[in-house]
């Protein structure tokens, strides 16, 4: 009779993902201002009227509590209610808000769409930039910048889906060694939600082999990379394991 191996307990890596950092940070009032224009579409003066009673009845309540004090959503809803009550006031009598029609909206949803191209253009040029280092043979000189995790996935589209194996190695040495954009602790633990496990898990290994000998050229690491490619979660227990040794 065969005793059955005991259930394999893992270690959290020191850069596992235990909550996905969000690729932009959550905006309260942008999210107010969503869910008051939802709620008036459709709706005429006289209910928007009606609900901002409501919302300067809420705002009055909630002023008695100090945890409410800095409610920005709340803030920001009872002044887009009180934006809606006055742009309605001054249409005519019966009109009905539309977001479609609202110029502040079109407006924002304009700038927004702005944002988005520059955001795709200033991605396609550090791709760019980074592809004529790779030609070169000097990607391993470059400090990584805030935002290298999505030029990451542009240049796996461009491979047709396919990793890159370099690139990932490099933004794996530069998060261990805390280079460029990741000398920053915020930028070391975003790279949780937006590096995917088998570069979080090289750098993990990488940092923890670094310590015993200083110094040590990146090439003689080079396992660790195929370790986390082939098995990221085990690399990663590896390096909780070393971490723990040493402590």
């Amino acid at each position: 009779m065969t005793t059955p191996w005991p259930p394999r307990r893992t270690a959290r890596s020191p850069y596992a993902p235990h909550v996905a950092a969000p690729r932009e940070p959550v905006d309260p009032a942008r999210i107010g201002r969503r869910v008051i224009r939802r709620r008036a579409k459709g709706v005429d003066a006289g209910a928007v009227a009606a609900a901002l009673e409501d919302a300067l009845f809420d705002a009055r309540q909630d002023s008695r509590h100090e945890d409410l004090a800095d409610d920005v959503r709340g803030r920001t809803e009872l002044a887009e209610w009180e934006r809606i009550d006055q742009l309605l006031a001054a249409a005519v009598p019966g009109t009905v808000y539309d977001p479609d029609t609202d110029e502040v909206v079109q407006a924002e949803l304009a700038a927004a769409r702005e944002a988005e191209l520059r955001e795709a253009a200033r991605i396609a040029a550090r791709a760019d930039e980074l592809q004529a280092l790779r030609r070169l043979g000097t990607l391993e000189q470059a400090q990584p910048r805030d935002g290298d995790e999505a030029v990451r996935e542009e240049l796996t589209r461009r491979a047709g889906g396919c990793v890159q194996a370099d690139v990932d190695a490099w933004l794996a040495r530069a998060l261990a060694a805390h280079l460029g954009h990741y000398r920053a602790p915020a930028a070391r633990e975003a790279a949780a939600g937006l590096l995917p496990q088998p570069v979080l898990a090289h750098a993990a290994l990488l940092a923890e082999l670094a310590r015993p000998v200083p110094g040590t050229d990146a090439d003689q690491l080079a396992f660790a990379a195929r370790l986390a490619t082939t098995d990221p979660e085990a690399t990663g227990a590896l390096a909780a394991f070393l971490a723990r040794a040493r402590s």
